[in-house]
């Protein structure tokens, strides 16, 4: 996959439980200037880690149901799902090479470490 796929309350659920890989999802809103931040670099982790790892976006003011539920009070939030199960969670901006080792550092089955 090679952009951040949309997911909002009615489809967070199937995508973690569906994934057939890691899936990072980005809880932000259009107005959160450190978001904007990350969208590029997203980006390009979803550029370099393809089908992989899949990366979604959740607009906070679209979803609150789930922001809530997911506990989000911060954003950007990006909470990282492996097997259906959260393994990691990041709160702040991250510039793209700490991401990427954050993600394989949570997912010992990511394509940065074959």
């Amino acid at each position: 996959m090679s952009h951040p796929l949309t997911v909002s309350d009615a489809d967070l659920d199937q995508a973690i439980t569906e994934a057939t890989g890691p899936l990072l999802v980005d809880f932000w809103a259009p107005w959160c200037g450190p978001c904007r931040f990350m969208n590029p670099v997203l980006e390009q982790l979803a550029a370099q880690q393809g089908d992989a790892l899949t990366i979604a976006k959740l607009n906070i003011d679209d979803n609150e149901a789930t922001a809530q539920r997911f506990g989000v009070r911060s954003i950007p939030t990006l909470v990282l799902f492996h097997e259906g199960q959260e393994v990691g969670r990041h709160v702040g901006v991250m510039p793209a090479a700490q991401l990427q080792e954050w993600v394989a550092a949570h997912t010992p089955h990511s394509a940065s470490e074959r």
